[in-house]
């Protein structure tokens, strides 16, 4: 099947790579020339593990290709619109670059088209897509079948690649049967595997994607709440955890405390939900309040460190992790911005290491921050340890090496990843979330 995808960013690159793996001819199209340039060389401009092998694999046997004309976009059976909807100060997605797509296509489409949007786009997008390609099929004065489907994707930074080759759900929004026919052939692979395929209306399409969001970071910040509960009184967060997510009900995905969400999912889809409900005049207490504990989540680390320290002025801390997660260089919204601006702001002094997003995190700190180049250089001569992000290389290090390069045994653990009790045996302070 010939497909093309407007957008060469996260979803776009991942979304042709993997379509492409499976046999379908796929034109990558972004007005981005310099990253078409680098995706022609076998460079791609994300960390996702095993995507530029693929993408790399696919290109040279010619079914993946690259290109900045945008009108390459219609010469397909299905065009999907991958670009990025980054939320705006009000909360509400930036949807230019989405209904500029949607104008390139009906500038130029000639033949039947399915139009599907696969980023994350709020209610109403699919209807706008329609409105604004049959003004420009108007003012061409050309008749042309299509039909737009709202394909929302659900994958994971750090794992996408297997989100996407063994998806949970996949969700079809749309009242155009010939589009249903075209689409359930393209993912015919998936259903194969026992893959429920659902078939809904545009606007609950749109909404599955925005809830299904909303109720992960819902479990992440009533944990985190828990937690701080938990300290109070004198629990042990972790215990709770595990009683609780063990009745089906609850689950243990996304219950596990830490220093709040980031990314480019979870804080946007949750502002844009906010937004949506203010713009039709309904309060959405708890969506409001799922943010304003994660913004709070965000400092506690820094507060620990404030609290153990008083005074921080000429103090140096070594932090492990940038990214908001393990798998991604993806610094959107990161905890690590919030700790080490407070952190600075007090006049401390920070050493950190990522195994991927200190380029991401240069682009924010430049110098204002040192960069180690493994984490027991990081480490060495600082006041103490600060991990931030659970990377695997993280969690079973040389304590004892640790210990002896710090200039004080301290670990603040921002993901509970570590033993507090064998820690304190060995003769380190430990301060984890909700112990």
């Amino acid at each position: 099947m010939k497909i093309s995808a407007i957008g060469t960013g996260y979803v776009g690159l991942v979304t042709a790579a993997c379509l492409a793996e499976l046999g379908n001819d796929v034109a990558c199209i972004d007005i981005n020339q310099e990253k078409i340039k680098m995706l022609k060389n076998g460079r791609i401009p994300i960390y996702e593990p095993g995507l530029e092998d693929m993408v790399q694999r696919n290109y040279s046997n010619g079914r993946l290709s690259f290109s900045a004309k945008l009108k390459h976009a219609t010469d397909a059976e299905i065009a999907f619109i991958t670009v990025g909807t980054p939320p705006r100060e009000d909360g509400n997605p930036d949807m230019s670059s989405t209904y500029a797509a949607a104008k390139t296509i009906g500038q130029y489409i000639h033949s039947p088209l399915v139009i599907v949007t696969k980023s994350t786009v709020p209610v109403g997008t699919a209807q706008e897509i329609k409105k604004i390609v049959n003004q420009e099929l108007a003012r061409r004065k050309k008749k042309v079948d299509y039909a737009v489907v709202s394909n929302p994707e659900f994958l994971r930074e750090g794992s996408a690649i297997e989100d996407f080759a063994k998806p949970a759900r996949i969700v079809l929004g749309t009242n155009s049967g010939w589009a249903i026919k075209k689409m359930k052939e393209l993912y015919e692979p998936f259903k194969k595997q026992g893959c429920s395929i659902l078939i809904m209306d545009h606007e609950s399409a749109e909404m599955t994607k925005y809830a299904a969001n909303a109720m992960l970071a819902c479990k992440i910040s009533f944990i985190n709440q828990i937690a701080n509960i938990c300290e109070k009184v004198g629990a042990d967060v972790e215990k709770v955890r595990e009683g609780a997510s063990l009745d089906p009900r609850i689950g243990k995905h996304f219950l596990y405390p830490g220093v709040g969400y980031g990314g480019s999912c979870f804080p946007k889809d949750v502002q844009a939900l906010i937004a949506l409900a203010k713009k039709i005049g309904y309060r959405a207490d708890l969506l409001e309040a799922i943010e304003t504990v994660n913004y709070q989540q965000k400092d506690i680390l820094a507060k620990k460190v404030l609290k153990k320290f008083k005074e921080i002025n000429g103090k140096t801390f070594a932090i492990w992790g940038m990214a908001f997660k393990p798998g991604t260089d993806d610094v959107r919204e990161a905890p690590f911005i919030n700790i080490t601006e407070m952190l600075l702001a007090k006049g401390a002094k920070i050493t950190a290491y990522d195994p991927q997003a200190v380029k991401e995190i240069k682009k924010i700190f430049q110098n204002r921050i040192e960069y180690g180049k493994d984490i027991y250089a990081t480490c060495k001569n600082a006041d103490a340890l600060l991990v931030v992000t659970e990377w695997p290389e993280f969690r079973e290090p040389n304590f004892d090496k640790i210990k002896k390069i710090l200039k004080s045994p301290i670990i603040f653990d921002g993901r509970n990843i570590y033993n507090g009790t064998k820690l304190k045996k060995m003769g380190f302070a430990y301060f984890g979330i909700g112990k």
